[in-house]
């Protein structure tokens, strides 16, 4: 598996705005083979920002590789530009990947490992 992080630093006053921005945004990851699950993460508030994490989960990283240049990543993207003014961030998205090398589920079992 493969786990795609984008950290966002919101100033704040602007957390619902972008929190709603999120809710209402299409983001077309179910349309793409290896697309296992999408969470937006709340972080703590510092005195300057409110930081946020995007968090996708893929089978391959080669899957999330194929999302990135996708029909379906530009058009979930398309709109981004558009928010401008409706949202102020401390900087632009951080992005992590992350191989997964050892994964356990809620039954404690470890269902896989890569090297």
């Amino acid at each position: 598996m493969f786990i795609a992080m984008n950290r966002f630093r919101v100033v704040p006053g602007y957390e619902e705005a972008f929190e709603t921005i999120w809710r209402e945004r299409k983001r077309h990851l179910a349309e793409m083979p290896g697309y296992l699950e999408f969470h937006m993460l709340k972080g703590p508030k510092a005195d300057d920002h409110t930081l946020y994490a995007s968090h996708t989960v893929w089978s391959t990283k080669d899957d999330f590789t194929a999302w990135t240049r996708s029909e379906q990543f530009r058009a979930a993207h398309a709109n981004a530009g558009n928010n401008r003014g409706k949202v102020e961030y401390l900087s632009g998205p951080h992005f992590e990947g992350f191989d997964v090398i050892i994964h356990e589920d809620a039954n404690g079992e470890t269902r896989s490992v890569a090297a």
